[in-house]
């Protein structure tokens, strides 16, 4: 009988005559998603063809139909869908709850239209630390599943915390902290900065069982005047910040790779929550692209929670 080597349970398997690649996962009890119950109505069931893609069955009509509609390449194939001829290799991107809700989920636009206030805001830069070489080990469909994760997930504590995702760079992200409440704007972008780094390091054993590599963040913030506004149109829009706030606060998160730190925060930051917050050092440097030195903040936690965040 044909086997199927399941990663990364790195367990092989030996699969019935006319057994989808999912009723033999559920046989021998192998955690396998399939939120629709195995009826090809969504791509929580989806696996990875690593070795022995001849020896699947053609797709089925409903398989090939969500499969265009999802883009899915030939070796991404449905495991309610699929039986086999001889021994295959896979991997299972969507292992748990999160992964579930991050490909069920659908994201309908629900942000207000702005046409441009004036407002003093927090503004958080977070980048991955060394994510071209992280990018560069992996085939580009888990680089992309492996950032919708990590999005979905600090996307979660950015918004917990009273912020909105502006918008998102390669690997990095804008998220603004008092575009509807201020009360706090600054302490929230703080909390969720730290908050972020928790998120990363739950995400990071994930990363070690799949593939063998983990992630580190840089984040800045800084507190300033911008205008806010909506761009965009129906509803393909997103809140923005224009403003030279926007580009120091891009600029501190970039000095954590000069100077060997993780979090950084401008002055005008720091004066907003200096009684609230933990941090190792100052520092005063030039920023690329902007004139004079800054006094530089680097984080470490909060005051109220020292025990839990540093």
């Amino acid at each position: 009988m044909p086997h199927i080597y399941y990663q990364p349970d790195d367990r092989s398997v030996e699969t019935q005559p006319e057994e989808t690649i999912l009723q033999t996962s559920l046989r021998e009890r192998i955690l396998h998603a399939h939120a629709c119950g195995g009826h090809a109505r969504c791509s929580t069931c989806r696996v990875v063809m690593l070795e022995g893609l001849e020896h699947c069955s053609p797709r089925s009509a409903e398989e090939q139909a969500l499969a265009k509609r999802l883009h899915f390449g030939p070796t991404i194939r449905l495991a309610c869908q699929t039986t086999i001829s001889g021994n295959v290799k896979l991997r299972r991107p969507v292992l748990d709850a999160v992964d579930v809700a991050l490909t069920s989920r659908s994201i309908r636009g629900t942000t207000p239209h702005r046409v441009g206030e004036e407002k003093q805001i927090a503004i958080l830069f977070a980048d991955i630390s060394q994510y071209t070489p992280f990018a560069e080990a992996l085939p580009s469909y888990d680089v992309i599943h492996v950032l919708n994760r990590y999005f979905y997930l600090v996307g979660q504590v950015i918004r917990r915390n009273g912020g909105v995702i502006s918008d998102y760079i390669g690997d990095g992200l804008m998220a603004l902290f008092g575009v509807e409440d201020s009360d706090e704007a600054v302490l929230n972008a703080v909390k969720a900065g730290l908050e972020m780094f928790a998120a990363v390091e739950e995400l990071n054993p994930y990363l070690e069982g799949m593939y063998g590599r983990h992630f580190q963040i840089r984040i800045g913030v800084h507190f300033g005047e911008v205008v806010v506004g909506t761009i965009g149109v129906a509803d393909m829009t997103k809140v923005v910040a224009i403003g030279d706030a926007v580009n120091l606060a891009s600029r501190i998160e970039t000095a954590n790779k000069e100077i060997g730190t993780n979090f950084l925060i401008s002055e005008a930051t720091y004066a907003q929550v200096k009684e609230q917050i933990h941090v190792k050092q100052c520092v005063r440097l030039a920023l690329r692209g902007k004139r004079g030195e800054y006094s530089l903040y680097e984080v470490t936690g909060l005051r109220t929670q020292s025990g839990a965040n540093g």
